[in-house]
């Protein structure tokens, strides 16, 4: 099990952000979770990584509790936050000169996640000259290149267009592919979790708790037209549906 999260509950000042929290990811396992604005898919992702810390409950990676930010996990954020002042190498190689790797050993690793991401030819550009798909294949590779054993990723395409938020779906699953990862992936698009998850677990409106996890039995790549794939899309919009009408009142 890479990931188990147990009897989580989280609050801020008298907002209950999270309750009672169970949830379990297997290595390798790419999962989706989808919920109403304000339930707390953020606040998660974060306790995992170690950035906000649970009031209740405890979350482990391989049998180690969380108590903090850690190699282990990487996080990718829906901003699009290259360093403006690095080439997208630098910005790659970021992670490896912290960990004193030398210059030799940098390029190497460097070198696969440009190709990786599909950004060769542009290794010595600054990111004010990228598009906001290149961008975040920037921020992704950076990431990647630390060989965290979970990679969580709030919304990362959320602001891009629609053409280019389908072509990041498409690549981020062949990165997967070729990785293993284990991916734990916050989205307000229900099309896009049942497009990438192997789970989608949807969550209730705040204070968020877990309703239903939905196995997404689709072989990859995935037809959006597929019966089976629109579905699943509709059931899972209409739980959303009625959790904003709980949240908003009669």
């Amino acid at each position: 099990m890479a990931l188990k999260i147990s009897k989580i509950s989280k609050s801020f000042e008298k907002v209950q952000a999270l309750e009672n929290v169970d949830l379990s990811i297997d290595n390798g396992e790419f999962v989706c979770i989808v919920g109403p604005s304000g339930c707390g898919k953020t606040t998660l992702l974060r306790l995992i990584a170690g950035i906000e810390s649970p009031d209740r409950g405890k979350i482990t990676v391989d049998d180690r509790e969380v108590d903090g930010p850690g190699a282990d996990r990487g996080m990718v954020f829906q901003e699009f936050t290259p360093f403006p002042w690095r080439t997208v190498r630098h910005n790659i190689e970021f992670g490896l000169e912290i960990k004193k790797l030398t210059k030799e050993e940098r390029r190497k690793i460097s070198d696969y996640y440009i190709d990786l991401v599909k950004l060769r030819g542009f290794e010595d550009t600054y990111p004010y000259k990228l598009s906001g798909g290149m961008k975040q294949r920037v921020c992704l590779a950076r990431v990647l290149a630390n060989e965290p054993r979970i990679l969580l990723m709030d919304e990362p395409f959320g602001s891009l267009d629609a053409q280019t938020r389908n072509l990041m779906q498409k690549e981020l699953l062949e990165i997967w592919g070729k990785e293993k990862r284990t991916v734990v992936f916050v989205t307000h698009s229900v099309d896009e979790a049942v497009y990438l998850a192997d789970r989608i677990v949807t969550v209730t409106s705040r204070p968020g708790k877990i309703k239903r996890m939905v196995n997404v039995e689709l072989a990859r790549p995935r037809n959006r037209t597929d019966e089976y794939f629109s579905k699943i899309r509709h059931s899972i919009l209409q739980e959303l549906k009625e959790e904003v009408q709980k949240a908003i009142g009669p």
